[in-house]
């Protein structure tokens, strides 16, 4: 008996939803469109509708990239394991992140850089109030 390619991919173990439904319902769950999910996976809209309505399959890039604008494994998108339940005040959390992000999304570039200079200034004041020291050229003062 040959042996094809077929028999040697492996099965799809958990087959409680379609590849479309996968990627549709986790980009709702973080108040995505369909333009902003494919802005962010460096894909078209069109694409991103294909996949969704399974008038087309991504290609592995496109998979890679999907699973990490959604924030999950490519075995969670591709259904090869079930996905991990969110509880829900960590679901609402995650839209109103996404939100926050699509607002950042819509300013001007010059201030959407302001933005990201700001965070970086805070995770490094954060990294120095862990370890107790202030970086070089900065001086602690007490109260």
């Amino acid at each position: 008996m040959a042996l094809t390619i077929a028999d040697a991919m492996p099965r799809e173990r958990y087959t409680q939803s379609s590849f479309g439904e996968r990627p549709q319902n986790l980009r709702k769950a973080l108040g995505l469109t369909q333009v902003q999910l494919a802005e962010a996976a460096e894909t078209t809209q069109r694409a991103v509708s294909c996949y969704e309505t399974e008038a087309g399959s991504p290609h592995a890039p496109a998979v890679i990239s999907l699973a990490k604008v959604l924030n999950v494994t490519t075995d969670d998108l591709l259904g090869l394991k079930p996905p991990k339940a969110v509880p829900v005040e960590d679901d609402s959390e995650a839209r109103h992140q996404a939100k926050r992000f699509q607002m950042i999304a819509t300013l001007p570039e010059r201030d959407q850089k302001t933005v990201v200079r700001l965070i970086d200034s805070l995770a490094a004041g954060s990294s120095v109030r862990k370890n107790g020291s202030a970086p070089a050229g900065e001086h602690r003062h007490g109260r």
